[in-house]
C-alpha cells in the first residue's frame, strides 16, 4: 500500500495530550512498550487515592508480588503493604499522606528488604491526582557514600599529615631550643651564670610552668635553693628524702588520674599544686648534685606549647647535669691550678698573674695598690720541736685568719713554705700598713692544740710595699716588700715595717 505524506493540518489532528505528555496518537501496544522500556516504573492515583494506571516497572522496581498493585487500589491499602513488607514505617505512612494532601511535590527513599533503595517521587497533577516515578537508586546512593566515604577519608587523612607536619615543626623547635640551650649553658664559667641563663631560658621554653633548682649542701644533708622561675617560692632548703625522685634516683612525674604521690617538699610550699608536674636529679659525674622541679599548668595558655612536656622537661634535665658537671671540672681543675693544698689559699702563679692585672688596671687609673709580704716567726725551730704535723696546722690556722679578716676584693696567697703575700687591690700605702697590723694582731691571738697540749703563741713579721711608689714592676714590688719582712726581721720580728724604713740604711737590698 503506498503511503502519502500527511499534511501539516492533518499531522496536526492525530496529536494528543496527556497529563502534559505530548505524542502523535499510537496504538496502545506501543505506548505499553515505551512505557516497560522506561528506567522508573510509574503509577497515578486520582484526586480520590485511587490507582488508575500503572507500569508494570513498579514490580520490578519494589519487588511486589501483582497482588500488591492492582487498577482502583486505594493508596492507603498500597502504603500499608510497604510497611508490611518492611520498606516504610507507619511514621514514614503518615508523613506520605499528609505530603499527598499538601498538593506539592515531595520525594523519599524507601529501603528494601534486599538492600536495594528506590526513590519515591510524586509530581501533583492539574486534576488534583498523583503521578509517582519509583526509580532504582541503589548504585547511586553507594556511590554517593563511597565518595563521602572517601572524602572524609581523604579529609582525615590530610588532617593527619597536617598534624604530623605540625608536630614535626614543634619537634625541630623543640630540638633547637635544647640546643641553644645546651651551646649557653655550655659555655657558663660559673654555677651563678649557669643559673641565670637557665631562669631565661626556661621562662621561655616553658612560659606556662613554674619552676626550682636545688643543689646540694656541702654538708650533703639538705639542698639549697638555687634558682626559680614562674609564681613560686623558692625554699632556702629542702631536705634529701622531700622528694620521691632523689629517694627513688630517676625521675619522678606526678600526673593527673595516674597512681602517684605528692612528695612533701611540694606539699610544703605556700603556692597550692597544680597536681602535674616532674622531678628530675641532676647528676654530674655519677653524683646527685641537685634536683629540678617544674610544675605545669592544667592548662596551657600561651602561644608555646609542648608536644610532651614532661619529656622536654627530662631533656632539659640532662643538660643542666652536663652543663653542672662541666662547671663543677672546670671549677674543681681552676681550685687545682690557683690554690695551694694545704691551706686552700691562692698559689704564687694566681697571685702574680692578679699583680699583673692589677698593675695594668691601676695605671690606666693612676691609682694604687698595697702588697702584705709575710712569714711565719722561726717557723724551722717550730717544725723541728713539734713536728710537720704541727707545722701543717699551723699554716691552715694562719690560713683561717686571713680569710676571716680579709674580704673576697683580696687576693691571698700562700707564696712557698711558710711565706705568706696579700694583695690589696686600689689600696693606699696608709691602708696596707693598718691592714698588715690588724693581721699580726689577729695571728698573735690564736690559740692552737696539737696532741693533747696548746703549742706556743705563733706570731708573724710583715713587710709592706706599695704601687706605685715602690715600683711598677712586679719583681721590684715584691724585693721591696721582702727587704721589709728582712727589716722586721732584724727589728725582732711579730712586727710591721713599711718599705720606706728601708731608706734609713739600717738594711740593705739584697
Amino acid at each position: 500500500m503506498k503511503k502519502t505524506k500527511s499534511t501539516k493540518s492533518e499531522l496536526r489532528n492525530e496529536l494528543v495530550t496527556i497529563g502534559g505528555f505530548h505524542a502523535v496518537a499510537m496504538e496502545p501496544e506501543f505506548l505499553g512498550k515505551v512505557a516497560d522500556g522506561m528506567e522508573q516504573g510509574v503509577l497515578v492515583w486520582d484526586e480520590n487515592g485511587f490507582c488508575t494506571m500503572f507500569t508494570d516497572r513498579v514490580f520490578d522496581v519494589l519487588e511486589m508480588r501483582t497482588t500488591d498493585l492492582y487498577l482502583g487500589i486505594n493508596r492507603s491499602d498500597f502504603l500499608a503493604g510497604a510497611v508490611a513488607r518492611g520498606e516504610l514505617t507507619q511514621k514514614a505512612v503518615d508523613k506520605t499522606q499528609e505530603r499527598f494532601s499538601r498538593k506539592t511535590p515531595f520525594q523519599f527513599d524507601r529501603y528494601l528488604r534486599s538492600g536495594r533503595i528506590v526513590s519515591t517521587a510524586a509530581r501533583p497533577m492539574k486534576d488534583g491526582g498523583y503521578v509517582v516515578t519509583f526509580t532504582d537508586v541503589t548504585l547511586q546512593r553507594k556511590e554517593s557514600a563511597d565518595l563521602d566515604e572517601a572524602k572524609k577519608a581523604s579529609e582525615l587523612a590530610q588532617a593527619k599529615v597536617l598534624e604530623t607536619l605540625e608536630n614535626e615543626k614543634q619537634r625541630q623547635y623543640e630540638v633547637a631550643m635544647l640546643a641553644e640551650l645546651g651551646d649557653w649553658l655550655q659555655t657558663c664559667k660559673s654555677l651563678d651564670e649557669l643559673f641565670t641563663v637557665l631562669r631565661e631560658f626556661m621562662q621561655q621554653l616553658m612560659p606556662d610552668s613554674r619552676g626550682e633548682l636545688y643543689i646540694y649542701s656541702n654538708s650533703r644533708d639538705v639542698l639549697d635553693g638555687a634558682m626559680s622561675w614562674g609564681e613560686v617560692d623558692l625554699h632556702d632548703h629542702i631536705k634529701a628524702d622531700a622528694c620521691w625522685a632523689l629517694r627513688r634516683g630517676r625521675n619522678y612525674s606526678l600526673v593527673p588520674d595516674k597512681i602517684s604521690f605528692e612528695c612533701p617538699h611540694v606539699q610544703d610550699q605556700d603556692a597550692p599544686s597544680t597536681g602535674n608536674y616532674i622531678c628530675v636529679p641532676i647528676v654530674a659525674h655519677g653524683d646527685t648534685v641537685g634536683l629540678l622541679h617544674i610544675q605545669f599548668h592544667a592548662k596551657e595558655t600561651k602561644k608555646v606549647s609542648l608536644r610532651l612536656p614532661h619529656k622536654f622537661a627530662a631533656q632539659c634535665g640532662e643538660l643542666i647535669s652536663l652543663a653542672i658537671a662541666n662547671v663543677k671540672l672546670r671549677d674543681e681543675l681552676h681550685h687545682q691550678s690557683t690554690r695551694d693544698q694545704l691551706t686552700g689559699l691562692f698559689n704564687r702563679r694566681h697571685f702574680l698573674e692578679s699583680m699583673r692585672n692589677e698593675i695594668k688596671l691601676q695605671e690606666r687609673k693612676s691609682g694604687s695598690f698595697g702588697v702584705i709580704s709575710f712569714d711565719a716567726d722561726k717557723f724551722k725551730s717550730f717544725n723541728d720541736n713539734h713536728g710537720h704535723d704541727a707545722g701543717d696546722m699551723i699554716l691552715r690556722s694562719i690560713s683561717e685568719v686571713m680569710n676571716a679578716l680579709f674580704s673576697s676584693d683580696e687576693v691571698l696567697c700562700r707564696y712557698g713554705g711558710e711565706e705568706f703575700t696579700v694583695l690589696l687591690p686600689a689600696s693606699s700605702r696608709a691602708e696596707t700598713v693598718e691592714a698588715a697590723e690588724r693581721l699580726r694582731e689577729s695571728v698573735q691571738e690564736i690559740s692552737i692544740s696539737y696532741a693533747g697540749r696548746v703549742l706556743p703563741t705563733v706570731t708573724i713579721s710583715c713587710g709592706v710595699a706599695s704601687f706605685p711608689r715602690d715600683g711598677t714592676q712586679i719583681q721590684t714590688i715584691l724585693k721591696n716588700a721582702d727587704n721589709a719582712l728582712y727589716l722586721a726581721k732584724d727589728k725582732g720580728r711579730n712586727c710591721v715595717v713599711d718599705s720606706a724604713e728601708l731608706k734609713t740604711g739600717k738594711i740593705k737590698a739584697v
